[in-house]
């Protein structure tokens, strides 16, 4: 497993809630979307022994851009700067004189879990015992067809967040974004080796389609609603259920996340 070492302040903050995205320069990780990193505290920066692990990340998103380009949004869920020399001088500090605008950074984003940590401080995989989840996931299409995204939630059956993702699908309509969820989100699932999924959607279209309430009558659906149909039997179980837009908040939210990192 990966890992990302953070001062002590920033760990804290990690470790409230408060800080959920990180920026990296000279990435020699080659972290990726989807990659789960075990995140340390340098609690003693010279003192290695002092060091301790605070939990694990799942990286939802990545942006790269130049340090020129950072904008307002980009610090959501970071530390701010005072200016935008402050910032340069910062990452001077951590990697040497020759940052200047040009520079790349990668904005990471992540879902964090402080609850994965055994008594030797060593990181268990907190999905390996999960055999059963809610899932909910979402889909938008900014135009429709337009700029869309699918976003997914993963949750333990007493509410906590396993994994958290949206993804960027270029353009596409509004149902193939919901379906495109559904599937994304499953494939997650199943990866994990979860049996029993319940799925939550606020899509009343693609719920009653999957229960075979009503029939698939858009050609352009075809394909996916027989992909994910073809998967349902890799489970024991799967239920569908639709719940109000209000009730489907964070994987909307993982929605507009991707399609604001793709519009930047």
């Amino acid at each position: 497993m990966k890992t990302l070492k953070l001062e002590h302040n920033l760990a804290q903050l990690v470790a409230q809630g408060i800080k959920t995205s990180t920026w990296r320069l000279y990435d020699d990780k080659d972290l990726s979307v989807n990659d789960v990193v075990r995140l340390i505290d340098k609690v003693e920066p010279n003192n290695p022994d002092s060091w301790r692990v605070i939990g694990i990340g799942h990286i939802d998103s990545i942006v790269q851009k130049r340090l020129g380009d950072v904008v307002d949004g980009d610090y959501v869920g970071h530390e701010a700067f005072t200016d935008h020399q402050h910032m340069l001088e910062t990452y001077r500090h951590y990697y040497g004189p020759q940052v200047d605008d040009d520079t790349v950074v990668k904005i990471i984003r992540f879902t964090f879990n402080h609850d994965v940590i055994n008594s030797d401080d060593s990181i268990v995989n907190k999905s390996s015992n999960i055999t059963e989840v809610k899932l909910y996931t979402d889909g938008g299409s900014r135009g429709n067809p337009g700029p869309s995204a699918s976003g997914f939630v993963v949750l333990t059956m007493d509410g906590q967040t396993v994994v958290k993702k949206g993804v960027y699908l270029g353009v596409t309509t509004n149902n193939q974004a919901e379906y495109q969820a559904l599937k994304l989100g499953l494939e997650e699932v199943k990866r994990m080796g979860v049996r029993d999924v319940h799925v939550y959607m606020d899509s009343m279209l693609v719920v009653n389609q999957m229960l075979g309430i009503f029939h698939v009558k858009n050609r352009d659906l075809w394909p996916i609603h027989a992909a994910i149909k073809d998967m349902l039997p890799l489970f024991r179980h799967v239920s569908f259920t639709h719940v109000p837009r209000e009730l489907n908040k964070a994987a909307d939210t993982a929605v507009n996340e991707a399609l604001d990192d793709a519009e930047k």
